[in-house]
C-alpha cells in the first residue's frame, strides 16, 4: 500500500507514518515545519521530507490513500490536488477506523486520564502476551512507536479525544471510532475555543455513548457526578454499563499499594486519580480476558506515560516531578496526589497557562482552589503565547483573582521563573512542574543538575 501524509510532522501523524512504514507500506509526506521529536524520529526511519513545504507533485493517482492532519488547512495545495484526482482522503481517525473496523475496538475517552488508561491497557496486554494494535498520544517506556498497525491482532486500543478529526472533518475523533468497549474517565470543561459552553462539551460524550456498537460495554467513573448522571441517563439498552470507583489502597513508606482480593499490590504510580485510572484499565483488561491478579502483577512494572507524574530527581529529601497537568481538574488532581503521597514534604507547585482556555480571562475562575494544597504556588504564562493565539491581554492580577490563592506567585518571564524555582529548591521539598508546553523554554534539566549539586 502507498500512503501520503499531509502534515506528517504532527505528534500523532508521524507515529502513524512510522507504524505503516514498519508494517511494510510505502510512506511519503510533507509539512511546512517539523520539530523534534518528530523530526528526529522521521529521519531515523527515512521518512523525513527532503524539503519543508507543500508539493502538489507528490500527489498522484498511484496513491492508495492520502491522510490529512489537523495542520493541513482546507486550501492546502496537496489536499486540493488529491480531491481533484478523486483520491481517498482520510482524516487521522478515519484511517484508524478503516484499519480497525473488523477488530474489537477499545476507545478510552474523558477529559483527563485517557492517555494514562490507554497506556496501562497496552502495557498489561503486552505483558500478558495478548496481541493488539493501538494508538496512544504519549511515549510509553519500552515502546518505540505509539501506534501499531497489524493484520494479525484481533483488537485495537485507542485513546479517543473529543476534539475535531481534521481540517475538513469537524467530528470529534472518538465519534469516528465506534467503540465496542468504551471508557469515560471524567468530564471537566476545557478547550472553550472549541466548545463554548459546558453543555456543548457534555453533548460530545453523549454522542460518544450512543455510537457504541450494539452489545458493547461502557466503563465509567461512577464517582464523577457528571459522568455518572450522563452514563446512567443515556443507557439505551444495547450497551452494558460497568461503573467503577476508587479501589481500596494504602500508602506505606512512600509506596502506593492496591488491595484486591486479600492481596496487596505495590505500584510505581500514585494519586487517587491514577488509582481511578487503574480501575478503568483493570475493567477493560477483564473484558479482554485478563484476570485481576495477572493485571495487577503486570501493573507493578508500569512506569507511566511520558511527562505524567514523571520523577526527574529524588535524593530522598528533594524531589522534582514533572506532569502534563494544565486543565483545572488535572491540576487539582495532580497537586492533591503529590500532597497525599508526600505529606511530610514542603510542596512547591508550578504550572503553566498555555492553552486557549487557560489564557482566557473568563475561564480562569475554573482554576479556583486547584492549588490550595501546595505550600508555595507559582503560575507562569508567556505573553508571547497570548499574542500568537491572538487573545486579549492577560494581567497577573487576572490570574491571581481567578485562582483565588492569597500567596500565589504569577511570573511572565522564563529567566525569572528559573531564578525563583532555584531559590525554592531546598531540603525536604517536593517541586511539582506542570505544563502541556515548555515554560517558555525553561531548561528543566538545569534544575535537576542544580538539585544534584551538594
Amino acid at each position: 500500500m502507498k500512503h501520503h501524509f499531509i502534515a506528517i510532522g504532527g505528534s500523532a501523524m508521524h507515529n502513524l507514518a512510522i507504524a505503516l512504514h514498519k508494517k511494510g507500506d510505502t510512506v511519503t509526506g510533507s509539512d511546512d515545519e517539523i520539530f523534534d521529536p518528530s523530526r528526529s524520529r522521521l529521519k531515523k526511519h527515512g521518512l523525513l521530507p527532503a524539503k519543508t513545504g507543500w508539493f502538489p507533485e507528490k500527489i498522484h493517482s498511484g496513491l492508495d490513500a492520502v491522510i490529512a492532519g489537523m495542520h493541513a488547512k482546507p486550501d492546502n495545495p496537496e489536499l486540493l490536488k488529491a480531491k481533484a484526482l478523486g483520491l481517498k482522503v482520510y482524516s487521522y481517525p478515519e484511517f484508524l477506523y478503516a484499519h480497525a473496523k473488523n477488530k474489537v475496538r477499545v476507545v478510552v475517552g474523558g477529559s483527563h486520564g485517557k492517555t494514562t488508561i490507554t497506556s496501562m491497557i497496552i502495557h498489561v496486554l503486552r505483558q500478558r502476551g495478548i496481541k493488539s494494535d493501538f494508538m496512544v498520544g504519549a511515549q510509553l517506556d519500552g515502546f518505540d512507536v505509539m501506534v501499531r498497525m497489524s493484520d494479525d491482532a484481533g483488537l485495537m486500543v485507542m485513546e479517543g479525544d473529543e476534539y475535531p478529526s481534521g481540517p475538513t472533518d469537524p467530528r470529534p475523533k472518538f465519534h469516528v471510532y465506534k467503540a465496542n468497549i468504551a471508557v469515560i474517565s471524567g468530564i471537566a470543561w476545557d478547550h472553550i475555543n472549541v466548545f463554548n459552553t459546558f453543555g456543548t462539551y457534555v453533548d460530545q460524550f453523549r454522542t460518544f455513548i450512543h455510537q457504541i456498537e450494539e452489545g458493547g460495554k461502557l466503563i465509567f467513573d461512577d464517582s464523577d457526578k457528571v459522568v455518572s448522571r450522563l452514563c446512567r441517563g443515556e443507557k439505551t439498552g444495547k450497551v452494558d454499563l460497568i461503573p467503577y470507583t476508587l479501589p481500596d489502597y494504602a500508602i506505606q513508606n512512600g509506596t502506593t499499594k492496591v488491595l484486591k482480593n486479600g492481596v496487596s499490590y505495590p505500584l510505581r504510580l500514585f494519586g487517587r486519580h491514577n488509582l481511578l485510572n487503574t480501575e478503568a484499565a483493570r475493567l477493560v483488561c477483564r473484558e479482554l480476558g485478563v484476570e485481576d491478579h495477572d493485571f495487577f502483577t503486570a501493573m507493578q512494572s508500569f512506569r507511566g506515560a511520558s511527562k505524567r507524574m514523571e520523577t526527574l530527581f529524588d535524593n530522598g529529601s528533594t524531589l522534582i516531578i514533572r506532569d502534563f497537568a494544565h486543565a483545572p481538574s488535572k491540576l487539582m488532581a495532580t497537586v492533591n496526589a503529590v500532597r497525599e503521597q508526600y505529606p511530610g514534604k514542603r510542596l512547591v507547585a508550578c504550572m503553566e497557562l498555555h492553552t486557549y482556555s487557560s489564557l482566557s480571562r473568563e475561564f480562569l475562575a475554573e482554576y479556583r482552589n486547584s492549588m490550595d494544597n501546595a505550600q508555595e504556588a507559582i503560575v507562569f504564562f508567556n505573553p508571547e503565547a497570548i499574542r500568537l493565539k491572538r487573545l486579549p491581554e492577560l494581567l497577573p492580577e487576572d490570574v491571581m483573582k481567578g485562582f483565588g490563592k492569597a500567596n500565589l506567585k504569577v511570573i511572565t518571564e522564563t529567566s525569572l521563573l528559573e531564578k525563583t524555582l532555584l531559590q525554592e529548591l531546598d531540603i525536604n521539598t517536593c517541586m511539582l512542574l506542570m505544563s502541556s508546553a515548555a515554560f517558555g523554554g525553561l531548561d528543566i534539566y538545569n534544575l535537576v543538575e542544580k538539585a544534584k549539586a551538594p
